[in-house]
């Protein structure tokens, strides 16, 4: 395959050589070069074939999966707050620290910031950051402050969410339900009231599941076509019969529009739940992690090992790269991130998959063993080199010039013998 701009000039351009280029965006799947100029996307072709000395830098890919950035739809980011044991604190993560080396490039925060510190959040993180991010706002004024914030429902405002979406509609993507404990619907109802009036989707995570409100009615009767159910194979998720075989509403909640995030956490993906619906072909719109202090040490990790689960669990390879990046991008309103094509940003992630015996746990100490692993080996973001695992866009250093590491105005000055 070679895109129509492949036939271009390429001086100047970055050619990422001899991958297997994966953009199920476009359902692209083929060895071929990626070549990206300026921060762009300039087209996949037969690159090499006619390189010459005006191609800045070539990157060889070979044997390397090459795939949009990852848009990792579930992260706790708002760590500027000193609030102890909370995920609007302490529980939270500064994003670059953990994105590019993950082959992530966009991260969304789930709600932890509500419509009352929403500002705050956007000024010390989401417009200080090098990784894209984007944020739902919590139907709780504070987020994920407090227990007590997220019960208060005299607090849950639809009308001051919409006007915060609005106020922030380039990073604002929609409105966040989460950890209600209450027997009543008022977290969920009043977060899809905003939704509706910021056309916004919304995302819930269940919290405690109460008998007065049980799950099925949450994505059968509540959630609207776009709407997110995160956290799809906790442990309170009822997924299949004792037979094994998942449940018709779920079925009938994803042909209705709604879609199932994995968003693994500290303590919401089970083995348990997962393996029957994957053997049944019931796989999550979206793979994502619920990154936070909390699970970032523990069974989740990161993104390829969140994804690595998913292969063991016999989740199609291109399935697992759409579910982390064209659908999420989708799912956000963002449909220009997560693909290669060509004049789209140049967020792109190269991949080795490694072969071996690997144990994987999930959230209750639960194991399984694959026979592949997922390992990010390099990322760009806006066409710049963000992560380089193997010092592939490096030079042997017996090339550089003499004064290479010396600032202007210093001098080597070697001892007299």
């Amino acid at each position: 395959m070679t895109d129509a701009r492949a036939a271009g000039d390429l001086s100047g351009a970055t050619i990422i050589a001899g991958g297997r280029v994966l953009d199920p965006s476009r359902g692209v799947d083929v060895v071929a070069d990626l070549a990206i100029r300026d921060g762009f996307i300039l087209g996949t072709g037969d690159y090499m074939g006619r390189l010459d000395s005006s191609a800045a830098r070539v990157i060889d890919a070979s044997g390397l999966l090459v795939v949009p950035g990852l848009v990792d739809m579930h992260t706790h980011l708002f760590h500027t707050v000193p609030n102890p044991d909370a995920w609007a604190g302490e529980n939270s993560v500064p994003p670059d620290a953990f994105s590019f080396r993950s082959g992530v490039t966009t991260m969304v925060d789930a709600g932890s910031a509500g419509w009352r510190n929403f500002d705050y959040f956007r000024v010390t993180v989401i417009e200080r950051a090098k990784t894209r991010v984007f944020a739902f706002v919590n139907i709780a004024s504070y987020g994920m402050l407090n227990d007590i914030i997220e019960q208060h429902a005299p607090d849950f405002d639809p009308d001051a969410t919409a006007r915060a979406v609005a106020r922030n509609g380039d990073v604002a993507v929609g409105i966040k339900s989460a950890h209600y404990w209450r027997p009543d619907w008022a977290s969920v109802d009043r977060a899809v009231d905003a939704g509706e009036k910021s056309k916004r989707p919304v995302m819930v995570d269940f919290g405690y599941f109460m008998k007065e409100r049980p799950y099925w009615r949450l994505v059968s009767e509540h959630l609207r076509p776009g709407d997110i159910s995160t956290h799809c194979f906790r442990g309170p998720v009822p997924t299949a019969d004792e037979a094994g075989r998942v449940y018709p509403y779920l079925w009938e909640a994803r042909r209705r529009g709604v879609l199932f995030d994995l968003g693994h956490g500290g303590g919401s993906f089970l083995f348990r739940n997962a393996v029957p619906a994957f053997r049944e072909g019931f796989y999550p719109d979206v793979v994502s992690t619920d990154l936070h202090v909390q699970s970032m040490n523990a069974a989740m990790m990161d993104m390829p090992t969140t994804m690595s689960k998913c292969l063991a669990l016999g989740m199609p390879l291109s399935e697992i790269i759409a579910a982390a990046t064209f659908r999420p991008a989708r799912a956000i309103g963002h449909a220009e991130l997560g693909t290669l094509f060509p004049g789209t940003a140049a967020d792109v992630a190269l991949f080795g998959i490694r072969k071996g015996t690997f144990g994987f746990a999930d959230s209750v100490g639960g194991r399984i063993e694959g026979a592949e692993r997922f390992e990010c080996e390099m990322t760009f973001r806006n066409g710049t080199v963000v992560w380089d695992r193997n010092a592939r866009a490096a030079s042997d250093y017996r090339t550089l010039p003499g004064n290479a590491g010396i600032r202007e105005g210093e001098y080597l000055i070697p001892p007299v013998s």
